[in-house]
């Protein structure tokens, strides 16, 4: 038996952040979701959506993706977005943020502005906390460690809720 092995270019993270794979998508929230999700309907973003609102954070401001969640949900006129792939989009979104940075572009996504729920660092970006805890600092924020996790201190100051068109 005989294998061919083909070559394939394997896709860069900004590759990946504009394929829309024919998103955004609303859906009713099915028996098999309504425990978690409730009733009504969601949204599933685009990755240039979650990117999108990602971007509008300016230096010294915060988000959570829970606040995205919320403006994507409000713009789609859904009940809420879909929590897993708005996630993962924004982790698309970080890393190829992370790559355009490392090809030389000066404005980027600023990624690290985006927290996880309570104020949290999102460990799985680029670079880990040590990335995000720098960049943080040097905007004025202060990090601080709770056991395992870190969060920034009084994020609740400097949150807004991203505008999503």
């Amino acid at each position: 038996m005989y294998t061919i092995q083909v070559n394939r270019k394997k896709r860069t993270w900004r590759e990946k952040l504009a394929d829309s794979k024919n998103l955004p998508k609303v859906a009713e929230i099915d028996c098999t979701k309504s425990k978690r999700w409730g009733e009504g309907t969601f949204v599933i973003p685009a990755p240039l959506e979650v990117d999108a609102a990602m971007k509008k954070v300016r230096r010294g401001r915060l988000t959570t993706i829970d606040a995205i969640r919320a403006a994507l949900a409000k713009k789609h006129g859904t009940t809420i977005a879909c929590p897993l792939t708005t996630g993962i989009f924004a982790w698309i979104a970080a890393h190829a943020a992370d790559e355009a940075e490392a090809e030389g572009r000066a404005r980027i996504t600023p990624y690290w502005r985006t927290l996880k729920s309570g104020g949290e660092l999102n460990p799985k970006y680029p670079g880990g906390i040590k990335n995000l805890r720098a960049r943080l600092v040097a905007e004025g924020h202060r990090v601080v460690k709770k056991g395992r996790r870190h969060f920034v201190a009084d994020f609740e100051r400097a949150l807004v809720e991203p505008k999503v068109t």
